[in-house]
């Protein structure tokens, strides 16, 4: 099986790719896509950050027993983004352009500070302290509802 960074990389790209497409369709106008298109993003991203809140960060805390560290700094950035993509909606389902593009920025540099913590420190340290559990921890997280 893959690693965790693999695995987890790779939901991000899944996630970015979605929210570029949303993010090109609302800069076109083309609103109906769009809005298909921004929920999917954010199912995505919910999924993602269930995967991580619910599964890889408990197991990494209880191997280290550091719950103080990297997990804490990654769930208060997960609640950030959850607020943006709350306010995105709202202008998504408006048709505010600019708001959206505006909440979108903000989002997407977030996000890009946030994955490059999780793929160059916290998936490598936990491939490293979770290594005889990752097969298990990478089902668990697959079979949350909501993954593809």
């Amino acid at each position: 099986m893959s690693t965790i960074l693999d695995f987890l990389g790779s939901d991000h790209r899944a996630c970015d790719d979605l929210f570029a497409s949303a993010e090109a369709d609302v800069a076109q106008n083309n609103w109906d896509s769009a809005r298909t298109l921004f929920v999917r993003f954010r199912e995505a991203m919910a999924h993602h950050l269930s995967m991580e809140e619910t599964v890889l960060f408990p197991a990494f805390e209880a191997r280290t027993g550091n719950s103080m560290g990297p997990t804490q700094v990654m769930r208060m950035e997960h609640e950030q983004m959850r607020g943006l993509m709350q306010d995105m909606a709202g202008a998504v389902a408006a048709g505010n352009q600019n708001a959206y593009l505006g909440l979108s920025e903000t989002l997407n540099m977030l996000m890009q500070q946030h994955n490059l913590k999780e793929e160059n420190m916290l998936y490598p340290m936990s491939d490293q302290v979770l290594s005889g559990d990752r097969d298990n921890l990478i089902r668990t997280m697959q079979a949350i509802p909501g993954s593809s």
